[in-house]
């Protein structure tokens, strides 16, 4: 049991490893490429390919949570709403002592109002007790109304593109040189940069296989340890699935597209709701025919808390006039913590 026990935590910490390595190395560099491609601004880029491609792990998480069965459902259930809080407040946080920076507020203003329209989404599927397919329908109506939203939201309300600031590559820390045989397997796969196409497909589909890998993990350290498993997955794996968000956001706030990152978080958050849930319990519904019962989930609190959470940004972003600093940094990391340790206390 206790071999077993190690070999999970070992698989976690190296799936959370090289998802790191895999966004920040090849999955950000196709993204910008594709994003120039496609002539979409920084926001859009982010809102959309940057959130989608960076939640991959989110998505892939609730389909094989799915298809375990069980109380295995709340995995990807857990997973998507603690990475939603981790990505709200600890991205954004994190963002705001890279650099101080004011956002534009209408690209802001359309993410916060598809975000909470897609928390009061969740909420009514998971107060029916039954996720139909009409409530699946709405999840995915919704998203592609935003994805229209996102790439005509520059016509209606206009704003300038913040300029690109170079930043200098940090040195790699010293605990890195005992990975390198997975670096050099990794450089080995992926292609030169003029290859950003296969770069951006292949990225996503090792984030799916590390998902995999993390879900594995999970199942073993809840069964060995006795802690249920939507508790990890609130804390452990909505953490370990949101370092592509985390280090995609850092990235492009060092660049000084501070507006880029915090749509990076909000539009993984609407992703993650909207397709992240309802693409697996499309397939779901498909697949057996008849509607998920949700009935007796332990996640409805927590939907409440994420409600909470994105108000409170709204009214600190209107206090500071929409501007990002080490203040309201502080201010979503103390918050992130509070809500950690109130679900330390639940599980205990």
């Amino acid at each position: 049991m206790v071999l077993l026990l190690s070999g999970a935590i070992l698989a976690l910490l190296l799936s959370f490893y090289l998802l790191n390595e895999v966004t920040d190395r090849f999955f950000i560099p196709s993204l910008d490429q594709l994003g120039h491609k496609l002539n979409m601004s920084d926001d859009a880029a982010g809102a959309t390919l940057m959130a989608a491609g960076s939640s991959a792990p989110e998505l892939f998480i609730s389909i094989i949570a799915l298809m375990y069965g069980g109380d295995n459902f709340e995995i990807g259930v857990g997973t998507i709403v603690g990475s939603a809080l981790f990505n709200l407040l600890v991205i954004i946080g994190a963002i705001s002592f890279v650099r101080n920076s004011r956002i534009a507020w209408q690209p802001m203003l359309r993410d916060i109002l598809f975000y909470t329209l897609s928390i009061g989404m969740l909420y009514w599927a998971f107060k029916s007790g039954i996720i139909s397919f009409w409530h699946v329908a709405a999840f995915i109506g919704v998203y592609l109304v935003y994805i229209l939203a996102v790439l005509n939201w520059k016509k209606i309300f206009p704003y300038e593109r913040t300029e690109l600031i170079e930043e200098d590559e940090d040195d790699d820390p010293a605990w890195k040189k005992y990975l390198k045989p997975l670096d050099y397997i990794l450089k080995k796969i992926f292609l030169s940069q003029k290859h950003y196409l296969w770069n951006f497909i292949f990225s996503i589909v090792l984030i799916a296989l590390l998902s995999w890998v993390l879900v594995e993990s999970a199942v073993v350290i809840s069964d060995s340890i006795g802690i249920p498993k939507y508790i990890i997955a609130l804390t452990v794996l909505a953490f370990g699935t949101s370092v592509p968000d985390m280090i995609s956001s850092i990235i492009v706030a060092k660049q000084g597209r501070g507006g880029m990152a915090i749509s990076n978080a909000l539009g993984s958050n609407i992703f993650d709701i909207l397709i992240g849930l309802g693409l697996p319990w499309l397939i779901l519904i498909w697949s057996k025919g008849s509607s998920v019962s949700v009935i007796g989930s332990n996640i409805t609190s927590h939907i409440l808390i994420l409600f909470a959470s994105v108000i409170g940004m709204f009214l600190i972003f209107l206090i500071t006039r929409w501007r990002v600093n080490k203040v309201v940094g502080t201010l979503f990391l103390a918050s992130y913590l509070a809500y950690l340790i109130n679900v330390i206390i639940q599980a205990s």
